[in-house]
């Protein structure tokens, strides 16, 4: 499964129920209120989750000052939640299935925050289905997908007539749909606020480069070759970086299987569903609001070769595609519409998504 949010990116870039005491009534240096002494919290307008350094950077750079909360539980690497005074705030999970479900738990059972009309806008980066769209594109979902939980054979003895050596958990065959006996394996989104969410950014002019454009280039079809824009499709989540064409038919079929014919898959990544889930717990305490979680992940490398190209080279090279920086950028370019209308009318947005 290609994953762009795993390890290899941090060398570009560097990268529960809660026994905390409360903040006292105060107010910091630049004037945040600090909390109220009440469990409740320090309310939030909408929380962004990313996933490592630069995707939450590209926030923090632009709609600052902010005030560092502390919170116990989050990735030692990212201690601390940025909130504004929009009261719009920026976590960073740490990579990974395992990181995301860790520290969106200790963020949702923090008595720091009051998380119950809090809207959700995970943005990240992730490889991105040419079929679908391009380096840059945005893409918004309304099903998050697991890739990992599946029976594989080994590629050296697919079955005669398979044409792939992964297959649903409990199944008999790749085309049958499995039991989800997991219970994580596919999660639908709110589709009022994804399509909310697309229609207010879909105009937006994305960010693009030379070193995407050549790259895009050796693609000779249609999105791959064009330039980025906001695209609606769906995300599929998994721990393994993986590059190749017969894997990437495996991931649109694997989409199409799990959610009943509905789902179209373009990006690839490693987390969403683990963050899901951990919202989810924290829903049924009533803590979060389910139906205020988007998903917004842009493409910053393809996930399978073009023609001529090998899948170790377009693995191996993935950086050589240009769109490291400009999925960063256009994460908050198709990301800020949304978390902008929401503080901004908050008398429409605070009792849940509005009907437009």
């Amino acid at each position: 499964m290609v994953t762009r949010t795993a390890g290899a990116l941090t060398v570009l870039a560097l990268a529960a129920c809660s026994a905390i005491s409360p903040l006292a009534n105060a107010q910091d240096d630049d004037g945040f209120a600090q909390g109220n002494g009440e469990s409740k919290g320090r309310h939030v307008k909408v929380m962004i989750i990313s996933m490592f350094g630069p995707e939450g950077q590209v926030w923090l750079d632009k709609l600052g000052p902010w005030q560092d909360i502390s919170v116990a539980g989050l990735s030692p690497d990212y201690p601390a939640i940025h909130c504004n005074r929009q009261d719009i705030c920026v976590m960073t999970t740490g990579m990974g299935h395992a990181n995301a479900a860790a520290s969106t738990m200790a963020l949702a059972f923090s008595s720091r925050f009051d998380l119950r009309h809090t809207y959700f806008m995970v943005a990240g980066i992730a490889g991105i289905d040419p079929v679908q769209g391009t380096v840059g594109s945005a893409a918004w979902a309304k099903y998050l997908v697991d890739f990992g939980i599946q029976w594989e054979i080994d590629g050296r003895e697919i079955p005669s007539g398979w044409n792939t050596g992964y297959l649903g958990i409990n199944t008999k065959s790749p085309t049958d749909k499995p039991p989800l006996d997991y219970r994580t394996e596919v999660f639908q989104l709110n589709t009022r606020l994804a399509d909310t969410a697309f229609a207010l950014s879909r105009s937006v002019v994305l960010s693009d480069n030379p070193q995407a454009q050549a790259a895009r280039a050796k693609y000779n079809y249609a999105p791959a070759n064009r330039p980025p824009t906001v695209i609606q499709c769906d995300t599929l989540a998994g721990d393994t970086w993986w590059s190749g064409t017969k894997l990437g038919e495996r991931a649109r079929e694997w989409t199409k299987i799990l959610t009943d014919g509905k789902g179209v898959y373009c990006t690839t990544q490693q987390e969403d569903n683990a963050t899901y889930e951990a919202l989810k717990r924290a829903a049924s305490a009533h803590r979060v609001d389910l139906n205020r979680v988007a998903v917004l992940r842009a493409g910053s490398d393809f996930d399978r070769p073009y023609d001529g190209q090998t899948s170790a080279d377009n693995l191996l090279n993935y950086a050589a595609q240009g769109g490291f920086n400009i999925a960063l950028e256009n994460l908050y370019r198709a990301g800020n519409p949304l978390v902008q209308d929401i503080v901004s009318h908050w008398s429409e947005w605070r009792d849940g998504v509005p009907q437009r």
